[in-house]
């Protein structure tokens, strides 16, 4: 296993990724339909331009995926109360398998930030939310440059 900062940081992400990957599978849904649901779980409800606009599918394949996770029960269509014109989607219920797909990371996890002292999860917790909108605002300029190529 590398010591190197750049490749260690590079494995934690893959596994990150990876295990999301398979916790979608896990929990009976694809990728897209699995990150939807925890968006909307984290900002609230959203129009349908913005998740095309977040996931980079078209405004026929967002449409479709909306329909998709409504007919399970997993979301909810409504209006913008500021613009009826507007299609606003909102989580529904859950889908049962997520939370026994995640519980082993979550337990393990936790046991590792378990082995740190406050202080130091403090430093650890501090990281994630500054590291979260150093990527969130990473792929806000991606998804820009994106739509300008367009």
């Amino acid at each position: 296993m590398s010591t190197d900062p750049s490749a260690v940081f590079r494995r934690y992400l893959s596994a990150l990724v990876l295990h999301s990957l398979a916790s979608a599978e896990a929990a009976g849904l694809n990728a897209t339909d699995y990150f939807v649901l925890n968006l909307l779980d984290l900002t609230g409800p959203l129009t349908s331009g913005e998740l095309a606009r977040w996931t980079g599918l078209s405004t026929g394949a967002t449409t479709r995926m909306i329909d998709r996770l409504e007919q399970r029960g997993h979301v909810r269509r409504g209006y913008d109360p500021n613009d009826r014109r507007k299609v606003v989607v909102e989580l529904g219920k859950p889908p049962k398998n997520v939370d026994k797909a995640v519980a082993g990371a979550r337990r393990r996890i936790g046991a590792v930030i378990a082995e740190y002292s406050e202080s130091e999860q403090a430093t650890l917790f501090r990281y994630f939310a500054q590291a979260a909108d150093a990527y969130q605002a990473s792929t806000e300029e991606l998804i820009e440059r994106r739509t300008s190529m367009s």
